[in-house]
């Protein structure tokens, strides 16, 4: 058992397991979704959660274990691994938490969401803090099902979310590959001026809405001094990752854009080592989002001003 070492966790984001076993490479046990490793938190690209610090808690009675929990803080979400209806029990004497649908925008919670699972029937697996602070890394939003064309949309209120920080009215934005227009409703429906591209055309609805600068042609052959300045550069693309790095490289080079919001979309058996490629940006974030399926999601953000 792992009671004397350092152990961080990862829970897999669903369906998306083989992906972060291969980018793990090693670890210690698995329970489904969930593997655990021994040391310090490593980069997980793939992974819903990451259990930032958890322990092995003896469990004596259903009784003692949320005593245990309950000592340490208030919430807690149960992943199930093991000992079901045992951990049924505990879970019925810990505070009632229920994830709720959320509206957007939508700011990051500030209470500590902790995660727990039962081993076997006498111990636990308990981690007080997350990466992520929704229960098990997942968004779920009250959905908008007549404006926006498509559900992309859902990707970019999720990433939004998870930068804490969003386009302001009056914000410029460019909004690459747009077709039909989801990620362009949202921006500007935050009140941000949008150029949208793509080769295809938005859907009507969305072509019809004020602050919409549309322009059919490729977003590969356009050129950053074409289009000045922007607050934001969006993109989700159906591309390989390598010519998206390509663009979004471009894009850095130029320097006249530095909050960046991109999809890599992987096809087939792709080469994961782009990714690492992205991730190397200073000051880059790269994950799966709840609303990816088999994409990754990259952040960029200028520092926050001291």
């Amino acid at each position: 058992m792992f009671e004397e070492r350092e152990l961080t966790a990862y829970l897999a984001a669903e369906g998306y397991e083989e992906q972060l076993a291969l980018e793990l490479g090693e670890f210690d046990m698995r329970y489904e979704r969930l593997f655990v490793a021994e040391g310090a938190p490593r980069k997980a690209h793939w992974a819903a959660n990451i259990w930032l610090d958890p322990r092995v808690i003896e469990v004596g009675s259903i009784g003692s274990g949320a005593k245990a929990l309950r000592a340490i803080q208030r919430n807690w979400v149960h992943y199930p691994v093991a000992a079901h209806g045992r951990a049924r029990l505990l879970e019925e004497k810990l505070p009632h938490f229920k994830p709720k649908l959320q509206p957007f925008p939508l700011d990051l919670p500030t209470s500590p969401i902790g995660s727990w699972c039962l081993l076997d029937n006498k111990h636990m697996l308990a981690s007080p803090h997350c990466s992520s602070p929704f229960p098990d890394g997942e968004i779920h939003f009250i959905e908008d099902h007549m404006s926006p064309p498509n559900r992309a949309y859902l990707k970019l209120w999720e990433a939004l979310t998870v930068l804490g920080e969003r386009p302001e009215p009056g914000n410029r934005c460019l909004d690459l590959g747009s077709s039909p227009g989801g990620w362009t409703w949202v921006l500007q429906q935050l009140g941000a001026k949008v150029v949208s591209v793509d080769k295809a055309p938005l859907h009507e609805r969305i072509a019809q809405l004020p602050r919409i600068d549309f322009r059919q042609e490729s977003a590969f052959g356009l050129e950053p001094s074409e289009i000045g300045p922007v607050d934001w550069l969006c993109c989700d693309i159906a591309c390989y990752p390598e010519r998206l790095f390509k663009l979004v490289q471009r894009w850095l080079d130029s320097g006249l854009c530095s909050r960046f919001i991109c999809t890599l979309k992987f096809q087939g058996e792709p080469d994961y080592s782009i990714a690492d490629q992205f991730a190397a940006i200073e000051g880059s974030r790269l994950l799966h989002l709840h609303h990816n399926k088999h994409e990754l999601t990259f952040l960029l953000t200028p520092p926050p001003a001291c």
